[in-house]
């Protein structure tokens, strides 16, 4: 089982050298690239202002974001839910370098970029020369925006696994994450092993050929000129 983790953030400013923080994580899981319903989301308090700037992407406020737990009250629980798993972000080198700066000083290991998929890099190598932003890549697969005002991280960690799926082979069935609670630990998921358990059991069913259709497949067979069973 191949478990992923499509993951998000927002943040104060541009650069964590800067002393810029995070302030909202979204983290959508996958299993073999289908969504489980797990969900980890929360706001932070980065002890700090938000810079203009990011509020115009964003719109998250300094004063929203003072009664939300700070990111060492969050950390363990953060960590449990990545696991083992492989993160999947748009831009990783930008939440990768924020993130890391998160942890070190609670002595976590980081985060290693190189074990990250980057949908960027896979955008733009499957359409160079093509817009690779996640509004861009949205509106080429079809994916509905129409919720996107501005950028949020548990909103664009669900589009962004709709369009990592399109971009590795196409969209799965049953991708409902609009419509899928928000938890770490959602039982109800269409996936989760509890619904598979109480799935209706159905008699497996037999299908015979009819006279008429032995008799075309026998004149099919006959038909064929050196067939490779005859000249193997």
């Amino acid at each position: 089982m191949t478990r992923e983790i499509v993951l998000d953030t927002e943040t104060t400013g541009m650069d964590p050298e800067e002393g810029h923080r995070i302030i909202e994580i979204g983290c959508v899981e996958l299993y073999n690239h289908l969504p489980t319903g797990k969900m980890w989301h929360h706001y932070i308090n980065p002890e700090r202002e938000v810079d203009a700037g990011a509020v115009a992407v964003h719109g998250i406020k300094t004063e929203f974001l003072k009664d939300k737990p700070v990111f060492g009250e969050l950390v363990g629980s953060f960590l449990d839910f990545i696991g083992d798993a492989t993160l999947v972000i748009h831009n990783a080198a930008f939440d990768i370098k924020f993130l890391n700066a998160e942890l070190k000083p609670y002595g976590f290991p980081a985060f290693k970029l190189a074990d990250t998929i980057d949908t960027l890099l896979i955008a733009r190598q499957k359409f160079p020369g093509s817009p690779a932003n996640l509004d861009a890549l949205c509106r080429r697969f079809g994916v509905d925006l129409s919720g996107r005002d501005l950028h949020g991280a548990l909103l664009d960690a669900q589009l962004l696994a709709t369009v990592y799926l399109e971009l590795i082979g196409g969209r799965q069935h049953g991708l409902g994450l609009s419509d899928q609670t928000v938890s770490a630990g959602n039982q109800d998921s269409p996936l989760s092993g509890e619904a598979i358990k109480n799935r209706p059991y159905r008699e497996p069913r037999l299908f015979s050929a009819s006279p008429k259709e032995e008799e075309d497949h026998q004149k099919m067979i006959e038909s064929l000129k050196s067939p490779l069973w005859l000249t193997a």
